[in-house]
């Protein structure tokens, strides 16, 4: 059989792959501490489970419309307004399965061959992956120009031309955990005015994870932008709900009909009784959101501190998510290299840079929403093969 040429462009993500190692090797007996996937060990807030359960046992079994169910959609936009004073229609909003039907629907929408994407490199492999299946020319932006891996305004503006339709930008950052600040962010909103033929999407899905007592500079409080700004977000982060596949997005009303049909042909609706989780979540109280910082807040620093005093690595605090992004260099190996010998002789998980963008080879990325006691483990274990 002869299948599509595009189904070859689409990439992965190595987490998978890295995943798969690790369970091949805990089969085998050997103990893994893993520091590679994109989730906390926290739970998910126990009223948003009581309310899925509670949705079930009421006959909440079917089809809902494809864009979520409307009161869904209404608790994002008390969200909305509660946490950044913007004012987005219920109808602007689309409820997700997971974040990655928002960049499909995005960079499907304005990729094809001849125009130009721009990205974050390192970033979510996603966005690249996307961008090549679409046929579009996938122009990579460097995230580690900058020493705190922050938006770099002036060499995004750089990059435009009348062929660029889509501008994608994450903030926090994954992989690298880099914060921008709200004086870089009016920088890059205020100079897209020159470009209005510019779609922006904006991955916001760690806009909770912020250290620092800093509030994320949402484009959402860029009304100029509106008739051009996709934002991603989702309960996943956080809310640590990642199985729930659960996420929501902003869309101007131009493209709402699109987006529509798109969840038609791809995946009908969301899982019912998960929505009705997603409003408790939304609208119920926060305390584990404020214990999960303060726990982060210190593993932050447990892992940085300790990735520091390796021989070798070098590592930035990051200012948002729960990653931390070294460079490893000075080891004498590239990412890919050291991630395999951890993995191998230490028994460590993580993901090598390269896995996120031709710019992040010497680096690897670590997840430290994990126990405190992993965390020193860890350490513990790559300093010995270091030595």
């Amino acid at each position: 059989m002869k299948i599509a040429k595009n189904v070859n462009k689409l990439g992965t993500e190595a987490v998978y792959s890295i995943f798969a190692k690790t369970k091949k090797l805990q089969k085998q007996g050997k103990k893994i501490i893993d520091l590679s996937l994109g989730q906390s060990d926290f739970k998910s807030p126990q009223h948003a489970v009581n309310a899925a359960i509670k949705a079930l046992k009421d006959g909440h079994h079917g089809y809902t419309l494809p864009n979520g169910i409307i009161e869904c959609r209404e608790a994002v936009s008390r969200k909305i307004k509660s946490l950044y004073k913007a004012h987005i229609d219920p109808e602007r909003i689309i409820i997700m399965p997971g974040g990655k039907p928002t960049m499909y629907y995005a960079i499907s929408f304005f990729g094809e061959p001849g125009a130009e994407i721009l990205y974050p490199d390192p970033g979510f492999p996603i966005y690249e992956s996307m961008i090549n299946f679409t046929g579009a020319k996938a122009v990579p932006y460097n995230m580690t120009e900058n020493k705190d891996f922050s938006i770099n305004p002036d060499k995004i503006l750089s990059l435009i031309n009348e062929k660029t339709r889509l501008l994608i930008l994450n903030n926090p950052h994954n992989p690298t955990g880099g914060f921008t600040e709200k004086k870089a962010i009016d920088k890059l909103a205020n100079s897209l005015k020159k470009f209005p033929h510019l779609a922006v999407l904006s991955d916001e899905v760690y806009d909770r994870l912020i250290f620092g007592n800093k509030e994320i500079p949402t484009l959402l409080n860029y009304p100029d932008l509106y008739d051009r700004l996709i934002i991603l977000n989702g309960w996943s982060k956080t809310y640590a709900m990642t199985g729930w596949r659960l996420g929501w997005s902003v869309w101007p009303e131009k493209l709402i009909e699109h987006v529509f049909k798109f969840c038609v042909n791809s995946h009908s609706c969301v899982n019912t009784p998960a929505q009705y989780g997603a409003i408790a979540a939304l609208d119920g109280p926060e305390n584990h959101l404020e214990d999960m910082m303060k726990e982060f807040f210190i593993r932050r620093k447990l892992i940085c501190d300790g990735l520091q005093s390796l021989k070798g690595v070098q590592c930035n605090m990051p200012g948002g998510s729960f990653f931390a992004f070294p460079n490893v260099k000075n080891t004498g190996m590239n990412g890919e290299e050291f991630t395999e010998k951890s993995l191998k002789e230490a028994g460590v998980a993580m993901i090598p840079g390269a896995a996120f963008g031709k710019f992040a080879t010497d680096y690897v990325r670590f997840n430290f929403a994990t126990s405190r006691e992993n965390i020193s483990k860890a350490i513990e274990k790559i300093d010995k093969i270091l030595k």
